[in-house]
């Protein structure tokens, strides 16, 4: 998908979803990454990137983008503060009803959006998740794919940590914005998921490869490595 200009202002009326990346000398990723969301079915979003202090030209990229789309927003953090602080930033700024979050290097297939939102109102559920594909450094699926169970409680995501940011989606009209914000520690993505099913929510699996999880470094998202071999 080009980069066309949208007509008209940014709606003051609720979004529907609203995607949050954090982004940290991610420049060599961050084009396919916003056009993976640019993509989707499902059009009624915004995007928000939370820039975390990068100095490779990533900040000037979602400028780009942002002067051309509407739907595009850039949010600058005042220093670097990692990934969980950037992420709550953007929660801090979201207006949609419903939330996900994408990694600054991966990519998103064209349905995740719809085939999401479809599923969670088909369980009447606030959590959902999807199954995914690792990638390589180039965006290239590797075929090895991740399924996931049909649903997941707290005392059974203690034995399975198949929940991958990238393919979260809550309704914040049923799980509390305040239980989504990350605490800042390592794996602050699965000790956030922890925290939501502790409270007696659970996260429903659609078991679908909706995503693809590219393995990189030098990026804001390469803890991933760390928090798989853990």
């Amino acid at each position: 998908m080009g980069l066309n200009k949208r007509k008209g202002k940014r709606r003051d009326m609720e979004t529907k979803v609203s995607v949050i990346i954090p982004v940290y000398q991610a420049a060599a990723f961050l084009h396919e990454t916003i056009e993976s969301v640019r993509g989707q079915e499902e059009t009624d979003w915004e995007l928000l990137l939370v820039d975390d202090g990068s100095t490779d030209g990533s900040r000037e990229i979602i400028a780009r983008y942002a002067a051309m789309d509407s739907r595009v927003r850039l949010i600058c953090q005042p220093v670097n503060q990692g990934a969980a602080a950037a992420r709550n930033r953007g929660l801090e700024e979201a207006k949609g009803r419903y939330l996900a979050f994408l990694d600054s290097d991966d990519l998103w297939k064209r349905e995740r959006l719809s085939a999401g939102l479809s599923f969670m109102k088909k369980k009447q559920a606030g959590f959902v998740f999807s199954g995914y594909e690792f990638a390589d450094e180039t965006g290239k699926g590797s075929g090895r794919i991740v399924r996931v169970p049909e649903t997941l409680t707290y005392r059974q995501a203690l034995k399975n940590t198949t929940i991958f940011t990238s393919t979260v989606l809550f309704d914040t009209h049923v799980i509390p914005r305040e239980l989504i914000r990350m605490p800042l520690v390592k794996s602050e993505d699965t000790a956030t998921w922890w925290n939501i099913l502790r409270n007696g929510y659970t996260a429903y699996g659609l078991d679908e490869n909706l995503v693809l999880y590219r393995r990189s470094t030098g990026t804001l998202s390469s803890n991933k490595l760390e928090a798989t071999r853990r």
